[in-house]
């Protein structure tokens, strides 16, 4: 589709850096409002008195016409569907295209331990340790490129994208909590 993803925040150029490092890299522009401190944010009505921002999407179209607001708590993730259909609805014809050019969704792996994750999650990057050093083996499915398995997350979790996720012998736990992990895994 034509459209371009930005991030912004109040923090400084060299703090959003080192998140984006931290995050294992992020593949859209990073912009920093901070200076003059949250300006983009408040003219955007999501700046708070403290000097924080909203955690917030906003989709624009090519006028310049904000099309989509979304204003979330910071814990919880937006629904990628609504903002494909926002999208979709904006450019039919790239939609379609870009639906198009998806390859097929995967089934659900079939083996004992599936981790479904995203690139950027930092209890993923704990998980895939953990495994590393009890020798366990999976298959690790990233929900930010198989949109069935998002689904089969978002089914899960109560309608959230929460990774990571696990499918261990078809038992499902959502989020890292070791105990269960370990309970399943016949570790504990």
């Amino acid at each position: 589709m034509n459209a371009q993803v930005l991030g912004i925040s109040v923090d400084s150029v060299p703090c959003l850096k080192a998140w984006a490092e931290s995050l294992g890299g992020i593949t859209y522009p990073l912009l920093s409002d901070f200076y003059p401190h949250g300006a983009v944010a408040q003219k955007y009505g999501v700046l708070l008195p403290d000097g924080r921002s909203e955690r917030a999407i906003f989709v624009i179209d090519k006028a310049g016409i904000i099309q989509y607001v979304d204003i979330h708590d910071i814990d919880s993730q937006p629904d990628n569907e609504v903002l494909f259909g926002v999208l979709a609805r904006l450019e039919p014809q790239a939609a379609a295209r870009w639906q198009a050019a998806q390859p097929g969704a995967a089934p659900e792996p079939q083996v004992d331990v599936v981790l479904y994750c995203t690139p950027w999650c930092p209890a993923c990057r704990r998980v895939r340790a953990y495994f590393q050093e009890k020798h366990i083996s999976y298959v690790e499915v990233d929900i930010t490129r198989d949109r069935a398995a998002a689904m089969r997350v978002r089914e899960w979790a109560n309608g959230y994208e929460t990774t990571p996720t696990f499918n261990i012998r078809g038992q499902i736990i959502v989020d890292f909590d070791r105990a269960k992990v370990d309970k399943a895994l016949g570790l504990a």
